[in-house]
Formats: structure tokens, sequence, C-alpha cells
């Protein structure tokens, strides 16, 4: 369990981190999400000691990480993929991890097959593509086989074979009972692979819940809905409340169900041939819920 209570980062006058509180829980992938320049990546750093908050704490299993004298035993992390020294093999960078947490040595092979790069585990880590140096990133922070799991960014250069392999790699250790923490701006896989979210802008807590719940607190669910003459339908579902958008013959409703729209079709024989929900995205509650903490935009002429 990561338990994080008012954590601050301050650079000077600069707030990177502002009195961040929130719980990641053993037996779940928690996402951690924020816009570019949110504070995600300090954070990662703090509850590794890495960087000291300002003020606040950050506590593994109870104790701060910097406690523990052979931590990949406790938490295994991927920050960084280029971490590693290029002139080394990936075996030989896994040897000193291992030797250097007092880890057995039959870690660094079980590993490297975990991750596929068994048949490459004597090549230089320089000629690995990016792809490669998260697979070995990956096997460094299950090394020690911790209960706690921190990752960053761990699906950067993956092809969709290894995406497809990481999102069932998280799956599995959470099912262990471990904690899994992951950090990613790929809206699309967080939708897959996490249960619950951490998201933060400009350093501040935004959400902490279950993906579900940060889903319905973006945008509201619609209902599109067709008919022949259906902008008879029109006045009764503005009677009831209802936002009513008219394109293309086609009619999107918020703020009625669409059992309740289909119940006034029929009070007012206006026959349907579309009637159907649409949820927010996970992509579209962050955009709609972090609109107003993004400092970098596309187009800012600031």
């Amino acid at each position: 369990m990561i338990e994080v209570r008012e954590l601050t980062k301050k650079y000077g006058s600069a707030t990177a981190v502002d009195a961040l509180t929130f719980t990641v829980r053993p037996g779940l992938v928690t996402g951690f999400l924020g816009p570019n320049g949110s504070g995600k990546s300090t954070t990662l750093r703090m509850v590794l000691g890495l960087h000291a908050p300002t003020r606040g704490s950050v506590t593994v299993d109870g104790r701060p990480f910097a406690d523990r004298p052979r931590g990949l035993r406790h938490v295994g992390a991927l920050l960084d993929a280029g971490d590693a020294q290029a002139g080394r093999t990936a075996r030989a960078h896994l040897a000193v991890l291992a030797r250097s947490n007092r880890v057995p040595l039959a870690r660094v092979d079980a590993v490297l097959e975990e991750v596929g790069l068994a048949g490459v585990a004597r090549r230089r880590i320089g000629g690995y593509s990016l792809g490669m140096r998260q697979r070995l990133g990956i096997a460094g922070a299950l090394l020690g086989d911790p209960p706690v799991l921190l990752f960053d960014e761990p699906l950067n250069g993956l092809d969709p074979e290894g995406v497809k392999w990481v999102r069932g790699l998280f799956r599995r250790l959470a099912s262990e009972g471990r904690t899994v923490f992951v950090s990613s701006h790929l809206m699309t896989e967080m939708e897959h692979t996490a249960d619950e979210l951490v998201v933060i802008g400009r350093g501040a807590l935004i959400a902490a819940e279950s993906l579900s719940e940060f889903a319905a607190r973006g945008a509201r669910p619609s209902v599109t809905v067709g008919a022949p003459g259906v902008a008879a339908l029109t006045p009764s579902l503005l009677a009831e409340g209802a936002r009513v958008v008219t394109e293309r013959g086609r009619l999107t409703v918020t703020g009625l169900s669409a059992a309740r729209i289909g119940e006034l079709a029929l009070a007012h024989r206006v026959p349907l041939d579309q009637l159907t929900s649409h949820t927010a995205s996970l992509e579209e509650a962050f955009m709609e819920l972090t609109a107003d903490r993004v400092d970098y935009l596309a187009g800012d002429a600031r």
C-alpha cells in the first residue's frame, strides 16, 4: 500500500506538487493521470525517496521507502527506460541490481524470460530498441519480487503485442495482491487496465476514485435518437428538461435516459429507428475535468 498525505514539493516559488493526499491499495491496478507538467513524475520520485518533499509524507507499507536498505525487495519501479548503461548487457545490468539488493541471481534469468528478453540477454543495451529497453526496465522492477510496483509511462515504444502483454502483466500482478501504480498518458490503455484512478492537475488532486466513478463525473451521457418524424418528438423532450441537438435527421439528447425517451416516443406515436445510449469515455472525462489545469496547450501563444 502507498499512502500519500499532504505531499508537497516546491522549487523556489514554483509548486510542483500541492498537498496531495491519496492511497494506492493492494490488489488493484491504479492509474496515475494528469496533463503534461502536472507533477506525476515528481510525485513518483518522492514515493521512492529520490526527491525530498517540502512538506507532507509518503509511506510504502507503513514506512518511508528510504528506510528500506534492500529496496527492490519492497518496491519495484520503472521511471526511465533509458537509465541502464548502454555498454552493459541486459543480464549484467540485472545482475548488478540483484547483487546490490541481495536478490538470488536465479531471478535474473527468470525475469528476462518473463519479459521476453532471454534470447537477447547477452546483447549490449545500447543496441536495444525503445520497446526492448522498456521490457528491460520492467524486468528490473520485477527482479526483487516486490509487493509494490510503480511504472512511469511503461507503454512507450511497445508494439501492440507488447502493450497487450503489459496489460495482462499488470492485471496478474494485482490479482496476486500486489500494489500496482501506473502513470500513463494513454487513456485507452487505462480504460482497459485500471481499477482505480488518481488524477492530478498543476500538482493538485482532482480525483482519487474508481475508473467508472471518474468517467461518470465527466461529460454527461447522451442518447442518439433517429426517426422519420424525429422533429415531432423534440418539444416533448424539451418539456422534460432535456437538452436536444439536431443533426442530419438525428437527435442527440442529454438529460434523459433512453428508456424515458422511448416512453415519450410511444406516447406521442413517433416510431423510432435508432435509440442508442452513449456513456462518456475516460478520455472525454479526463479532458473535461482537467481543462482548467493544463499548462501546455497546442497553439498557446503565451
